[in-house]
This record gives structure tokens, C-alpha cells and sequence, in this order.
């Protein structure tokens, strides 16, 4: 399976924050989106990364005032991002090697989406379970003259 097809079962609901936003607005756009992730736009082009992970990170580090910090002060700077023609194993083993539950999927400069870890568990089930029902299918339908004759019959 394809990031692209990931993408196609998710959708390409985008989510983006400039970078010198400050890390309560990007708060208030996760929690009102639902999304654990936002992707850092300026120049109309992708310069990081913000997931829950910072943002945490910034509220540990920032204290009392961990609502005034930019984004840009805690956002990943150039994550990993994927390519729409990566397979899905390529994309699981980088994600897990550097650690990021979100990538960007970018065609040269242009953000695709984002895919989550989540996301990826959610197309191996049903890739497998799609598996699954075509051999249940093959098996009932088997024909029962080849049977015999594979039995020496």
C-alpha cells in the first residue's frame, strides 16, 4: 500500500500554523480540529513540525508562561517528511527509526497531508482484513474436482 493511498481512506485535510503564532493559538486549533498535529507554514513553504510531543515539551519548559512561546521556539525545524509514491513499509520504518508519530506528505513543496501513526494501523487492518475475506472467499469457493485431483484421487 501507497502513502498516497493512505491518504485517499484519510483524507487531505490540512492543517498548517505560521510560525510565529504562539503556542496556546496552535493549542486552540488542535483541540478545536481534533488533530495532534499542525504543520509550520511560512513563505508558503514548510518549515516545521508541531505536535502534542512540543507542546508538552514547551509547557514543562516555559512554565507559567508556557502560552506566550512562538511557535517556532518549540516546533520540530525540517521534520522527515514522506512522498506520496512511499510504501507503507518504508513509511512505518521511518517513522519509527526517528521517532515521529506524524509525517508530512509533501510532493516537492506541496503538502499532500499528514499521516499518522494511527493512520498506518488503521490501513494495515484493513488491508489485512480485506486479505482476509478474499482467501475465506477463495477457500469456500475452491472447486471440488480439483480437490480430488490434488488428493491423488
Amino acid at each position: 500500500m501507497l502513502v498516497s493511498e493512505i491518504l485517499a481512506i484519510k483524507g487531505k485535510v490540512l492543517f498548517t500554523i505560521g510560525p510565529g503564532r504562539s503556542v496556546a493559538e496552535a493549542v486552540e486549533v488542535m483541540n478545536e480540529q481534533d488533530v495532534g498535529s499542525l504543520v509550520v507554514f511560512s513563505g508558503g513553504r514548510m518549515t516545521g513540525m508541531l505536535t502534542f510531543r512540543e507542546v508538552l515539551q514547551a509547557v514543562q519548559r516555559g512554565g507559567a508562561g508556557w502560552q506566550a512561546l512562538s511557535v517556532e521556539d518549540v516546533m520540530v525545524r525540517d521534520p522527515f517528511a514522506a512522498s506520496p509514491d512511499m510504501e507503507m513499509d518504508e513509511l512505518r520504518r521511518l517513522m519509527v527509526e526517528h521517532h515521529q508519530r506524524y509525517l508530512p506528505v509533501m510532493d516537492g513543496y506541496i503538502l499532500l497531508g499528514v499521516v499518522s501513526f494511527h493512520d498506518v494501523a488503521k490501513a494495515v487492518l484493513e488491508e489485512q482484513s480485506f486479505e482476509n475475506r478474499m482467501l475465506k472467499n477463495y477457500i469456500r469457493n475452491w472447486p471440488e474436482a480439483e480437490e480430488g485431483e490434488r488428493q491423488g484421487e
